[in-house]
């Protein structure tokens, strides 16, 4: 199971819109539904559970959402990838799945916040966010940089 908990015990104040918690809960529903990617999705059911949801237009600029651009250690080491649906996903080209232990940590972070994550391996791994970009499109969605 994942569990995602900071240095002094206190998971970190997370922001999402409502329109992505509520996009993000069924897909996650779905999956611990299906038995695919159950633990992750539990973990995102959670996530989505404690957030502070506001529209759309007031999440901060810096704040990881879908599709954001996200740089960030994983135990000390700096990483790069950008977060996507599970159908979108290609670790080899940076895209992160938000049903991984590292995409259910990231979303709603903003740059300087910590989490630790479980993984499925059951070691314990630190993620700290460095800097987030997202563009959306004239149609509200994301766009590639």
């Amino acid at each position: 199971m994942l569990h995602h908990q900071p240095h002094d015990g206190a998971l970190p104040r997370i922001i999402v819109s409502k329109i992505e918690e509520l996009r993000l809960s069924k897909l996650a529903t779905a999956a611990k539904l299906t038995g695919r990617a159950a633990s992750a999705a539990k973990v995102l059911l959670a996530e989505m559970d404690r957030a502070l949801l506001v529209e759309d237009a007031e999440v901060p600029a810096d704040v990881v959402r879908m599709y954001s651009d996200v740089e960030f250690e994983l135990d000390g080491r700096r990483r790069h990838g950008r977060l996507v649906y599970p159908h979108e996903a290609d670790i080899s080209r940076g895209l992160i799945s938000i049903l991984t232990p590292i995409g259910a940590a990231l979303i709603g972070l903003a740059p300087g916040q910590t989490i630790a994550v479980d993984g499925a391996d059951g070691r314990r791994r630190e993620i700290r966010v460095l800097s987030v970009a997202w563009h959306a499109g004239t149609d509200g969605t994301a766009t590639d940089l």
